[in-house]
């Protein structure tokens, strides 16, 4: 392996203070929160990529594989449910008939339809499915993150992939996964990689309270609010980077050039790890504060209104727009947050709920995804994975207290289904299968470390590489076998 090098000057912490390089800077420590690269004292890879990018959509509440990817049209009334399926491009592949859109496009896209692990629980699902990892660590609790949960898969790309245009490797949007009762998913952060390696959290989505909605914004509100559309002055957009008040560019690049002599004049200061630590952060801010194709990427809005359209303007479209500008820009992966809350945990309503709020604007975004990718010659160079933390039980039920008294279907980590598109996958592909209820595994059953290493394999990242912890002990990164016949 070999370590990364920085050829910037290097100054510690306490001289920085002491000549008021961060208020020269115009911004503090806060600003750079979440931006955190990689470690020089740590292992880190640079192999040929395969892929530019990989964007991980996650559809958190757990999508029913009998009502997308998996249908059962020969199972009884109770298991296979109310939606019919349709034939896809590829012959002999059939999807969920409200899946039109995908199913034009089988020929990009290949499903898992055989991944397993062994918990029904949505803290436990998230952990398993965001980390790729099925055991939970010791003392796991599903209430909160703590700091000795596996790192997430996001945080692994952060720590092990280097940055390309100086943005972090890895960003996490539109937002952070919390439930409405203000509990924070763990799973999705650094765990013990420490917090240095969070990915980039952009916070994009307005929808942060119960004003309007708490779900798979903007459309759909799961036993909350029902049905209400964008606000007239919605708007999907990061937090700006941008230089403070009255900062101009040219002001921003001489207070620059004062740091590199100030720099120059003190070689015999100390190299510290906090100082290489501080150094990189300076420089990631200072890329982003004066990078245009950052702000670029960030801004959805100021997309051709054609690519808006073709999306779907609410905040499913505008995520895999987002993404798709960011991996453009130099960012590794991005994983997407296709609905707060667990949105797609239908236990009641399920039919009219994936049928009227859930699966049109996930088929329209994700096809424009596809086709975004292949019209830019992106296609090969951007992997997408889209999973949940479980399955659905195959038997529909009435959940006890239900507002609508109508039938769902409970969570169901035996078995799920997986889409894969673009990065070299073999289109109109099926990987393994579940049995004629959908319950189990039936052939070549997969894991979540499965599913991530077939991610770090995209990705270039090598079978034997590793990283270090704070007792220089080495952790592998791998924890499973790429999926084979994917590629």
């Amino acid at each position: 392996m070999n370590r990364t090098r920085f050829a910037h000057p290097r100054f510690s912490r306490r001289t920085a203070v002491q000549v008021g390089s961060i208020g020269l800077l115009g911004l503090g420590m806060n600003h750079v929160d979440g931006l955190h690269t990689l470690a020089a004292e740590n292992q880190v890879a640079t192999p040929k990529r395969r892929v530019k990018g990989v964007i991980y959509i996650f559809l958190s509440g757990g999508l029913g594989q009998h009502d997308s990817f998996d249908p059962k049209p020969d199972a009884p009334e109770n298991i296979r449910g109310e939606f019919a399926p349709i034939e896809t491009k590829t012959p002999g592949i059939s999807v969920c008939e409200h899946l039109p859109m995908l199913a034009a496009r089988s020929d990009k896209w290949a499903l898992v339809r055989s991944l397993t692990h062994p918990y029904n629980e949505h803290s436990a699902g998230h952990h398993v499915m965001l980390t790729g990892r099925t055991p939970l660590p010791v003392g796991f609790d599903g209430n909160r993150p703590k700091p000795t949960d596996f790192p997430s898969i996001a945080s692994v790309v952060t720590r092990v992939v280097p940055p390309r245009n100086n943005l972090p490797p890895a960003a996490v949007l539109p937002e952070k996964l919390i439930h409405v009762t203000g509990r924070t998913i763990p799973g999705q952060f650094a765990g013990e990689m420490g917090p240095r390696f969070e990915p980039w959290f952009i916070e994009a989505s307005q929808y942060r309270d119960t004003k309007y909605i708490h779900g798979a914004f903007p459309e759909y509100g799961f036993q909350r609010q029902k049905g209400r559309m964008n606000p007239p002055d919605y708007r999907f957009e990061a937090p700006k980077i941008e230089l403070s008040e009255n900062m101009l560019r040219d002001q921003f690049q001489s207070r620059l050039r004062l740091l590199e002599t100030i720099q120059r004049q003190r070689k015999s200061l100390d190299q510290a790890a906090d100082v290489l630590e501080f150094d990189r952060h300076r420089q990631t801010a200072v890329s982003m504060l004066l990078e245009g194709r950052v702000h670029r990427a960030l801004d959805v809005h100021a997309a051709d209104a054609k690519d808006q359209d073709r999306y779907g303007r609410n905040s499913f479209g505008w995520s895999l727009l987002m993404a798709r500008q960011l991996v453009e820009a130099g960012v590794s992966l991005v994983q997407v947050n296709l609905g707060n809350d667990e949105a797609w945990d239908t236990h009641e309503a399920a039919f009219g709920n994936l049928k009227n709020f859930l699966f049109p604007p996930t088929d329209r975004a994700v096809s424009a995804l596809i086709d975004d990718l292949a019209e830019r010659g992106m296609l090969d160079d951007v992997l997408i994975v889209m999973a949940g933390e479980f399955g659905r039980t195959p038997k529909i039920f009435t959940f006890p207290g239900a507002e609508t008294k109508t039938p769902g279907r409970d969570h169901w980590g035996a078995v799920q289904s997986v889409f894969f598109a673009g990065g070299g996958i073999n289109g109109g592909t099926v990987i393994g299968a579940s049995d004629s209820l959908g319950a189990y595994p039936k052939s070549d059953a997969q894991t979540p470390e499965n599913m991530a290493a077939t991610i770090y394999e995209a990705l270039g990242l090598p079978a034997t590489i590793s990283w270090k912890d704070v007792l220089d002990r080495p952790h592998h990164v791998y924890h499973g076998e790429p999926i084979k016949g994917l590629t």
